[in-house]
C-alpha cells in the first residue's frame, strides 16, 4: 500500500482538543459564586441553578462549591438577599409619615419581583434570616408600631402587610413571564366564552364579564394596599380614643 493512501488516513488517530482548564483551586470566592449563581438563575430559573451548573459557569469543580456553601438552600438564601440589596438596598428610610413608608417599601418589593420574574415565586415564600430581610422587617414594624398599633395588632397587621405584597408582586410577576400568545390566547377564549354565557342564568357576568381587568393591572395593588393602610389607620385610631377615655 502506497504511503498517503487513504486507507493511512482513515487509520490514523485524531487529534484530541485540549481540556478546559479548570479555575485554580483557591481562586473562587462567596462573590463570584453568587455572581454566577444569578447569572444562572435569571437564565435558567432556580431549577436549573445547580452546583454542577455552576462548575461549568466558573470552570470549577462542582465541589469546589461546598467550600464556601453548605448547600444549595444556603447558596439560594444568600442570593435572594444579594438580589434584595441590588433592588431596594439602602432606600428604606424612616419618614414621619408611616403611610408613606408603607407605600414605598410596597411598590419597591413589588418592582423587586418584577425584575426578577423569572424565579419570583420560587422566592416569596423563603425567609432567608439575613441582613436585608431584617433591615426591611425593622422598617415595617417601625412603621405599623408609629401607627399607633399594641404589639399584638403590629404583628398581625405585618402578616398581612408582607404576605399581600409577595403574594400580588409574585402573581403580577407569573403573568410577566407568560407567552404573548399565550396570554392573548386567554384573553380571546374568556370574550368568547363570555359571549356564549346564558344572561339569565349569569347575569352580573354577562354584563361585566367582558370588561374583566387583568390579572396585572397595577390598580389591584394599588387599591389592596390602600385598603390595608386604611385598616392600619383605623385600628390605630380606635387605640388611640380608647386612652383617651382611660
Amino acid at each position: 500500500m502506497e504511503a498517503g493512501s487513504t486507507s493511512d488516513k482513515l487509520s490514523a488517530p485524531k487529534k484530541v482538543g485540549s481540556p478546559r482548564p479548570r479555575r485554580a483551586r483557591d481562586s473562587l470566592n462567596r462573590e463570584l459564586i453568587l455572581e454566577a449563581a444569578i447569572a444562572i438563575a435569571e437564565r435558567d430559573g432556580l431549577d436549573g441553578l445547580t452546583f454542577p451548573a455552576l462548575g461549568r459557569e466558573l470552570d470549577a469543580h462542582a465541589t469546589a462549591m461546598y467550600r464556601h456553601f453548605r448547600d444549595k438552600d444556603e447558596l439560594i438564601l444568600e442570593m435572594i438577599d444579594q438580589l434584595r440589596a441590588r433592588s431596594y438596598g439602602g432606600t428604606l428610610h424612616p419618614s414621619d409619615d408611616w403611610r408613606q413608608d408603607l407605600r414605598h417599601q410596597a411598590h419597591r418589593i413589588r418592582e423587586h419581583y418584577l425584575r426578577y420574574a423569572v424565579f419570583a415565586q420560587q422566592m416569596s415564600p423563603r425567609s432567608t434570616s439575613r441582613y436585608t430581610e431584617i433591615t426591611n422587617t425593622e422598617f415595617a414594624l417601625s412603621a405599623l408600631c408609629r401607627a399607633g398599633l399594641n404589639d399584638d395588632q403590629v404583628l398581625l397587621h405585618l402578616r398581612l402587610f408582607g404576605n399581600f405584597v409577595r403574594a400580588m408582586s409574585s402573581l403580577e410577576a407569573a403573568v410577566s413571564t407568560l407567552d404573548p400568545e399565550l396570554r392573548a390566547k386567554d384573553r380571546v377564549d374568556w370574550q368568547m366564552a363570555m359571549e356564549r354565557l346564558d344572561p339569565t342564568a349569569n347575569p352580573s357576568l354577562a354584563r361585566l364579564g367582558g370588561r374583566m381587568l387583568r390579572y396585572d393591572d397595577p390598580r389591584v395593588f394599588d387599591l389592596g394596599l390602600e385598603a390595608i393602610i386604611a385598616e392600619i389607620e383605623r385600628v390605630g385610631a380606635a387605640n388611640a380614643a380608647v386612652d383617651d377615655e382611660t
